[in-house]
Formats: C-alpha cells, structure tokens, sequence
C-alpha cells in the first residue's frame, strides 16, 4: 500500500509502543481475569498477515472474519475470538482473481460482503468489484460459491478501503479514502449482476478512512483511520458526526467492526501475529465494578502509564506531521 512520509513515521512509531491485546486489556490483578472473544485477541495463524478488514459473525457467537489485503487469494478466515486460532478458511469460487481486497462485512441475511475494492493508483480501475456469500453454518475449511458484482462511482473511479451493509435494509456503502477527507458512496438499493452497480456519494466523512462499521441496529456509523475515528448518528443516511472515537495505536490500522451484541468497537492491524484491541461502544451500556473494587485502578481500566504514554506519543506525532490533515476541519 502507499503511504505518505507522515503515517510511514506514525506507524515505526506505533511499532515501537504498541502493546499486544493482552497487555492492552490489561491483566486484571489479583481476583480478575482477563476476558477474551469481544475483550480482543490475537491472529494465531500465520498466513493473515495482512489483515484488513473485520467483521464479527452473526451464526456463530465469539467468530470474527478477516481476509488478507492484495497477494492472497480469493479467502476469507474465520477467527475464534476467544483463542485469536483460525477455525476456518473460505475460498470464494466464481470470483476471478482478487486485485486489492480491503474490507469485509455482513448483511441483514447472514451474507457476508467482501469489498474487493482498493486501488492505490487512485483511478487506475475502472471498475472495483464485491463478492457475495452466504455466512457458512458449519465451520471448516470449504468452498462456497459467490456473486461477483461490477462496482463504479457516480463521479469517476477512486480508491477505498471501507465497505459496509446497513444491518437493517441490506444496502451496501463504501467511504472512499482520501488524506484530507472522503465521502460515504451509497449503492442502488439493490445489487445487480448483469451492469455496473452505481455508487453515488451522499454525505462527508471527515477522515481518511480506512474502515467503517454500523452498529447492529443500524442507528450508529463508526469510521476509523490510522489515527484517529469518528462516531456519527445514522440520521435516516443523513450521517451526524458526535463525538471520535477511542482508537487504539496500530501499527496499520485497517479493521473495525463492532462485536454481535453491540457493545464493543474492536480494531485490527495489518502484520503477522497482529493484536485485536476491544474498546467500549458509544452509548453501550457500561458494567458496574465488581463489588470491593476501586473503578479507578488503573490496572482494570488500562489507564497505565504506558497507555498514557503512548497517548502522548500520538499527541507528538500530530504535532510534527499535522494529522489536522486526516481529518477536515468541523463545519
């Protein structure tokens, strides 16, 4: 992928302070475990190496699905979220050869969609393409046969790397990515097979995205990039920005869904042995504290002084590269 000198600088950085998802979720002391499945995980298999988008099951409960960027094939994984061990690898069959898959999300109908849409030459396709399939109800390695959609934008090709299906009415969104801010491309209500399905945009989105979620009733929009995120009211497809998001520090940045009750935002990286980092959802209910514990501890709320200080790293990085230009200013 191409990337500009800031965010080159931003991710050796991330490298460096990173923590994995264990260490990130903090280890609870004495008396509190460590939650796994939508508290984050790790990819255990080393062929995702690249992973770029994230979607969590809707059959079956603690699975999320990833696929790898460009290079890979025509696969999707199926990943316990308890153990971060892949359970199952899919091959999509009648879909040609993917260019530059980049995003993963599932439908109202247990269909996942496949976003076989990047292009780093910002124009080089004419056309990008989605995949559809049914979510497998047995988990194991197999093929399933897709649908293969012909994508174009109503105002000339572009890259993205955000693909989402509104939980409720089935229609497919992409948010194409641009450093100074990009827009959310609403599809025709219903893909066709037999000509370009027409994307048009219908609303900005102040970041440079590189993936984005609905909340499971369809109400909440959640777009991340490498630095930053930000949180809109669905607004019947009018989308209201309310607040950023908690995004952690990655490496590369590229993956975010939110787990099936709705109550986390988990955040994936591309790299070998990369960490899934959980975060509360806005507006999800919260715990209470366990009985005789202080809430403030900051081994429980991962408020270390690691978190913090590499909290104070983005903070420097903003400053020396100006990563005001991710996102436009507010209106």
């Amino acid at each position: 992928m191409r990337r500009p000198f800031a965010v080159l600088a931003a991710v050796l950085l991330a490298g460096a302070c990173a923590l994995p998802a264990s260490a990130a979720e903090g280890t609870k002391g004495p008396g509190h475990t460590v939650s796994t499945g939508d508290k984050g995980f790790t990819f255990e298999d080393p062929r995702i190496t690249e992973s770029s988008g994230l979607a969590a099951s809707h059959l079956h409960p603690g699975i999320y699905w990833t696929h790898n960027d460009s290079g890979d094939g025509p696969y999707i994984y199926a990943v316990d979220g308890a153990t971060g061990k892949t359970v199952a690898r899919v091959t999509l069959r009648g879909v040609g050869t993917p260019r530059d898959v980049e995003a993963i999300s599932i439908g109202p109908h247990d269909e996942i969609y496949v976003g076989d849409i990047g292009d780093n030459f910002d124009g080089r396709w004419p056309y990008v393409w989605i995949y559809r399939l049914p979510e497998p109800k047995v988990l194991k390695d197999q093929t399933v046969t897709a649908t293969q959609y012909v994508v174009k934008y109503s105002d000339g090709p572009r890259n993205a790397e955000s693909l989402l299906v509104h939980p409720k009415t089935g229609r497919v969104y992409i948010i194409d990515k641009k450093e100074d801010g990009g827009h959310l491309f609403e599809g025709p209500a219903t893909l066709s097979t037999s000509g370009a399905n027409i994307f048009k945009p219908i609303a900005p989105i102040d970041l440079w995205a590189t993936d984005a979620t609905f909340s499971p009733d369809g109400n909440h929009l959640a777009v991340r990039g490498y630095l930053g995120g930000i949180y809109y009211s669905w607004n019947d497809g009018h989308p209201k920005r309310t607040r950023m998001l908690d995004v952690p520090l990655q490496g590369q940045g590229e993956g975010i869904t939110y787990s099936a009750d709705g109550t986390k935002l988990l955040y994936s990286s591309e790299g070998a042995g990369s960490a899934v980092v959980a975060r509360d959802a806005p507006d999800s209910p919260k715990p209470s504290p366990a009985p005789g514990h202080d809430s403030s501890d900051s081994s429980v709320t991962g408020g270390s002084s690691v978190e913090l200080g590499a909290l104070a790293l983005v903070a420097v990085v903003a400053a020396l590269f100006g990563v005001g230009r991710l996102r436009r200013r507010k209106g």
